[in-house]
């Protein structure tokens, strides 16, 4: 009986290894996982600051100002962002004040440039010795409070987390300076095949041009890897086995494509057989049944997919993609899935999950979706899939889809 594609990836993500926790400054960080939760050095922002440009006061003192009637005040400092001044503030005066630089600690509220006249009469113009005020803002107005955005101290990201651009920031702003990651996974890829030429090589009859280990190797890195090896086999089973055993230490993954079917010369389920971590399923999707999937005795982890292109795509995205995001620690190994309008029917199947390829279009009513491919023959057009930026999933009790009808998409080009 056929292995659900919920269960196979279950199986897979409850078996496979973390790997190793390592501290990375926070330049060196951007795209890697956090292995730990991180709490904030100081408080943001670390002191009380202005949000505009404009004067620093005390709220009392702009009772009645109007705009007809300014209130004047004496202006008897500044404090440019950076700045360490603290300047004292007595009754009836301001302080001119950047955004960003230290409110001083007599002052409540801070005035918008905007809002305030020059001694010449000219509005929103910088004063030189007083500053008439036209407006009275709330009490507190223009100013960020201390700890208002993170405090001392509060987990400020979490264990499990992608560190992106904004998250690194955030960490910076907070203090941080080193943080806990779990390193990339090393993989080797290896597209097997008799049949198979490099790219631009005369073709003779049989021969196809190899195209695998460049979708593998760059889905692979796509996915947060660091690619180790790139290689191209015949169908030799001993030489095969001989070289995954020779990977071992150099790689925690191995990814495969082709031999993995039930034929005399399918040399990677040949070369698998002896391996007691390796387990050979039927999975109940299509395209990609056929998977090996475990870990090796050299070492390392092994994923031999079918060998058909999309097969191999389609595998990656549900079962490799995952792992290699588990590996790192990754809190959430699934993409979303969003709702689209089919715009053509297309035939199903019953009994099996069906990821079809699609082109995707964002409209006003939402995401629409077509086939990039025909849906009678999937497995191997590659160049539909080539122009694919998403997947429709199909549920097994659903087959057909009709014209109109909401399916769930994954998007993974877009």
């Amino acid at each position: 009986m056929a292995s659900t594609p919920e269960q196979h990836r279950e199986w897979i993500l409850g078996e496979i290894p973390l790997l190793p926790i390592e501290n990375r400054a926070i330049r060196d960080g951007l795209g890697l996982t956090l292995a730990a939760d991180v709490r904030a050095v100081n408080d943001l922002p670390l002191w009380e600051n202005s949000a505009m440009d404009g004067y620093a006061v005390r709220g009392e003192d702009l009772d009645g100002a109007a705009e007809d009637a300014p209130v004047f005040l004496d202006i008897v400092g500044e404090v440019p962002a950076g700045s360490a001044e603290d300047p004292d503030l007595p009754r009836g005066t301001a302080v001119r004040i950047m955004t960003g630089a230290p409110l001083p600690t007599a002052a409540d509220t801070v005035v918008r440039v905007e809002d305030t006249v020059s001694e010449t009469g000219a509005r929103g113009e910088w004063a030189a010795e007083r500053v008439g005020i036209r407006a009275v803002p709330e009490p507190g107005a223009n100013v960020r409070k201390q700890g208002e955005d993170t405090s001392a101290g509060a987990v400020i990201a979490s264990a499990g987390e992608l560190l992106g651009a904004q998250r690194l920031a955030a960490l910076a702003a907070a203090g941080v300076a080193e943080v806990p990651v779990r390193r990339r996974p090393r993989v080797a890829v290896i597209a097997t095949g008799s049949e198979l030429a490099s790219p631009g090589e005369p073709l003779i009859r049989g021969q196809i041009p190899e195209s695998n280990s460049v979708l593998l190797a760059g889905l692979v890195e796509a996915a947060g890897a660091d690619l180790v090896s790139v290689e191209v086999s015949a169908d030799d089973a001993e030489a095969f086995a001989s070289r995954i055993a020779g990977l071992a230490g150099a790689c925690d993954v191995i990814v495969t494509s082709g031999g993995v079917g039930p034929g005399r010369h399918d040399i990677v389920r040949i070369a698998l057989e002896d391996e007691p971590g390796v387990r050979s399923v039927r999975v109940a999707v299509r395209p990609g049944q056929p998977q090996c999937v475990g870990s090796l005795r050299s070492g390392g982890w092994i994923f031999a997919l079918p060998g058909n292109p999309v097969s191999a795509a389609v595998s990656f995205e549900l079962f490799v993609r995952p792992a290699l995001l588990r590996m790192q620690g990754r809190t959430r190994t699934a993409r979303l899935r969003v709702p689209a309008t089919a715009e053509r029917e297309w035939r199903g199947v019953t009994g099996r999950l069906q990821v079809l390829p699609v082109r995707v279009t964002e409209t006003d009513a939402g995401l629409t979706c077509r086939p990039a491919v025909d849906p009678r023959g999937v497995s191997h057009a590659v160049g539909g899939h080539g122009s694919a930026d998403g997947y429709a999933l199909v549920g097994p009790e659903r087959g057909d889809v009709a014209a109109g009808e909401t399916v769930d998409v994954i998007l993974v080009d877009a």
